[in-house]
């Protein structure tokens, strides 16, 4: 949980907005592979009673439709997974492990349903918090399923397009061992001079 003390100095929307452009439709409705890739080094941004919280993406997966079976959408369209069938800048948030809200965003278009797992960010402004998770990032930022389908091209929810191009390095997925030959696809992409993120920076 991240600690609201004196020492965070969290911004206000107005020169969060001032330090980068926000990420509008059209960037999300690509593809995940694409999405996921150029959302490291991109700022989130949530308003939350009150306060601006601000991180800088240092890690993603892409999850790139049905017939990737690490995917939600491999088990077809449910209640659960329709948020993943809509067009692109979508948040999609799910409950899982009974303690932990996962915060994906929808890409590409209406019915293709892709979308990118955010695993890890670093906090910014000073603000102190342990995002090196997906679990520990959503809890931080104050995510719920609450969010669900909220649109992320504006709202109390969105993007800021990174200022400079990190260096990337993409590998396997994390915890996607049931998913057979899609476990050894190289669709995690990490900064890789980031102590952030949540797993290891080498490629199987």
């Amino acid at each position: 949980m991240a600690r609201e003390s004196r020492n965070n100095n969290p911004l206000s929307e107005h020169a969060g907005e001032r330090r980068g452009r926000r990420l509008t439709r059209s960037f999300f409705m690509r593809d995940a592979i694409t999405v996921a890739r150029e959302l490291i080094g991109a700022v989130l941004v949530r308003r939350h009673r009150g306060k601006t919280y601000r991180a800088r993406v240092v890690e993603t997966e892409a999850y790139v439709g049905p017939h990737d079976l690490a995917c939600h959408a491999a088990k077809g369209r449910t209640g659960r997974t329709e948020t993943m069938f809509l067009a692109g800048g979508r948040a999609y948030v799910y409950f899982i492990y009974g303690m932990y809200d996962i915060l994906n965003i929808v890409t590409g278009k209406k019915d293709d349903p892709q979308a990118v797992l955010i695993r890890a960010a670093e906090p910014l402004d000073g603000w102190e918090a342990n995002l090196s998770g997906p679990g520990k990032l959503t809890r931080a930022l104050h995510i719920t399923l609450a969010d669900n389908r909220a649109d992320v091209t504006h709202g109390d929810l969105y993007f800021l397009k990174r200022t400079r191009e990190p260096r990337i390095i993409a590998t396997p997925r994390i915890g996607v061992d049931y998913a057979r030959h899609w476990k050894d696809e190289l669709l995690r992409f990490i900064d890789a001079d980031s102590h952030a993120v949540s797993g290891p920076k080498n490629k199987k």
